[in-house]
């Protein structure tokens, strides 16, 4: 567990303990977002002066050969190209999707077992919205409208308030600001506690990365990880985790991820002249290159088996700050204090 200012973890410290499954009652997961598509820039532009009273809420961006869509709902990066080669498996504005594409996730990445923690001398519970495992996944924000804070064609800053759930009742300040530039995409989320007590926190985006022609199938990975956490087969919560040398997993040399199915978070990574990376090449040697602060010690790898209508489309690459249920086992939980802020920045370009 990481204090921002330093003092004593508040929950205790159990590694990839698997919970039993869940025997009280839950609270009910909310229902599906039926809200009609929402008027978004591109739409104006599209129907001219009529919808000129409608509130923005999708941001086109461009730069150089770039250009991005960012939508307010679940600050999702809905689109993101380079001399018009898709770098991310896009997204309709205004529209939620099962596979989480391009959102923010926040307060916590990927799973959170039972919906239940603990924090300090309080039990909480935040909805089950994956009925099927008994997870709580992917935080609170995704399928939330944020507030526009400013924008300009090349950025756009978005922010969203939290504490008035009572499953997560931490007065924390999301920010996460787009910028495009010549060299590609860059990405800041930053957290601050408003409040007067300590708040947990974790945070990720959650895009899918396409290498260039074809699908998952016909692309090598190349990530310096020496160690993957296995999860569990019916909760994909955590278990153990394993060396990747020499393994299937082992993909510091680059390895085709052709045939492969993986959900999983990798560690112990290796950053490159200060900056932790994912390469994803394409068979005509082009591709995509993420990379992060080395602060966030892990990186969630998805093949992309159930995107929605577009199976292996696209390679999910998540830098976390935690691990998943990092809410009940603290490893590497970010613990907030009073007035303290927490960043987590990453950047996506062509090559």
């Amino acid at each position: 567990m990481r204090c921002a200012t330093g003092g004593t973890a508040l929950i205790p410290s159990i590694r990839y303990a698997l919970p039993p499954p869940p025997a009280q009652e839950r609270l009910p997961a909310p229902g599906p977002d039926r809200r009609p598509g929402r008027p978004t820039v591109l739409a104006a532009v599209a129907s001219g002066p009529t919808l000129q009273e409608e509130p923005v809420t999708s941001f086109p961006l461009a730069a150089g050969g770039y250009t991005a869509l960012v939508d307010t709902l679940g600050a999702a990066l809905c689109a993101l190209e380079h001399d018009g080669r898709a770098l991310v498996v896009a997204r309709e504005p205004g529209t939620t999707t099962e596979d989480f594409r391009g959102v923010v996730c926040a307060p916590w990445p990927n799973r959170l077992a039972d919906g239940r923690y603990r924090f300090g001398d309080r039990r909480l519970e935040v909805p089950v919205t994956e009925p099927e495992r008994g997870t709580a996944l992917h935080g609170l924000v995704f399928d939330r409208d944020w507030e526009v804070v400013s924008s300009s064609p090349t950025d756009v800053v978005l922010a969203l308030r939290l504490g008035a759930d009572p499953g997560y009742p931490f007065a924390v300040r999301v920010e996460v600001h787009y910028t495009l530039g010549e060299d590609g995409l860059r990405v800041g989320i930053r957290a601050r506690n408003e409040g007067e007590t300590a708040a947990p926190f974790g945070c990720c985006s959650h895009p899918y990365v396409v290498a260039g022609p074809g699908n998952v199938d016909d692309w090598v990975l190349e990530l310096d990880a020496s160690g993957m956490l296995q999860v569990s087969p019916d909760r994909l919560l955590p278990t153990v985790l394993e060396d990747t040398a020499g393994g299937a997993f082992d993909f510091r040399a680059g390895r085709p991820l052709r045939g492969a199915s993986i959900d999983n978070p990798f560690t112990g990574l290796v950053p490159r002249d200060g900056r932790c990376t994912v390469r994803l090449t394409a068979p005509d040697g082009h591709g995509a290159l993420l990379g992060w602060d080395p602060r966030a010690a892990w990186v969630q790898i998805h093949t992309g088996d159930h995107i929605v209508g577009a199976p292996r489309s696209g390679l999910a690459v998540e830098p976390m700050d935690c691990p998943p249920d990092a809410f009940n086992s603290g490893q590497d939980l970010v613990v907030l204090a009073p007035g303290a802020e927490h960043t987590l920045d990453w950047e996506l370009r062509a090559f």
